[in-house]
């Protein structure tokens, strides 16, 4: 199998891609860490891609139960049936049905299944998928059938950090932390998404970008995802490194809906310029 190296549309750090060949290696599951918009999803889709496998996604809710990715029994619907003498009834496999970790074990060929937002999901999420993740195989006590992977896929686990997740459980993942990127990973991120973009645009909207994310006080730091819409909105607007220059009078950054938030972040900022009018 080809080695991951990243792809044209993803730009990933030296660190990133011997995470993910590591845990492709291994055999064993590719937890990986980071704030909201670092590109933890994005991350499966580009692997997928580039190795080119087919993806199956499983995002994960408040409310989702491990069971719901291996499969669901319908015994509603068949109860139904079974009133209106359906002759669906008499085969019990007519009412299983399959969740995304069983895709995954029947398909044809290796796939790439995201795990998205682990930590979302109850904190026995985890570890009530174990022993599937570990053999591979799990049984369907209504049928008597064993699932097992016919190639075992690249399973990637991506988390918020919102929790703490069980220790049995990360001992079995490879895990990785995708680090916020530093301006010249950043630039070429920029680079992939705005070819083109006018180096001192660039150059005076990453400065104020990481300005705002290294302020004191702020209760949710912009992300990746949210400099690139900046940008874009920057680039439609056709404004210039003058346009972006902010004084005390006005210390909220331009189109700053894209870049904060929630409204705590915004009065922060509203507060610095009225002290810098109040100190004039």
């Amino acid at each position: 199998m080809n080695r991951f190296e990243g792809t044209e549309s993803y730009v990933a750090t030296e660190d990133l891609t011997v995470a993910v060949n590591a845990a492709v290696m291994l055999e064993r599951p590719l937890l990986v860490k980071g704030e909201p918009g670092t590109g933890k999803t994005e991350l499966a889709r580009q692997v997928a891609e580039a190795l080119g496998l087919p993806m199956i996604e499983w995002n994960i809710k408040s409310t989702t139960k491990a069971q719901q990715g291996l499969y669901e029994y319908d015994a509603v619907s068949r109860l139904r049936d079974s009133q209106l003498g359906d002759e669906r009834v008499h085969d019990v496999a007519n009412y299983i049905r399959k969740g995304k970790l069983w895709q995954a074990f029947e398909a044809d060929q290796k796939v790439v299944l995201l795990i998205d937002e682990v930590d979302k999901a109850d904190i026995e999420f985890p570890n009530d998928l174990l022993q599937e993740l570990d053999k591979m195989e799990f049984h369907v006590y209504e049928t008597g059938a064993t699932i097992r992977a016919k190639h075992r896929p690249i399973v990637i686990i991506t988390s918020n950090n919102e929790k703490e997740l069980p220790d049995a459980f990360l001992r079995r993942c490879f895990f990785h932390y995708i680090r916020f990127p530093d301006v010249d990973t950043l630039r070429q991120i920029v680079e992939v998404h705005h070819p083109g973009i006018k180096a001192e645009l660039l150059t005076a909207a990453l400065t104020q970008f990481f300005e705002i994310r290294e302020m004191s006080g702020l209760k949710k730091k912009p992300s990746t995802s949210e400099v690139l819409d900046w940008l874009k909105l920057l680039l439609a607007e056709d404004l210039t490194p003058e346009d972006l220059k902010r004084d005390g009078a006005n210390a909220l950054p331009k189109l700053h809906g894209a870049l904060l938030k929630n409204e705590q972040d915004v009065h922060l900022f509203e507060r610095l310029a009225f002290m810098a009018r109040g100190q004039r």
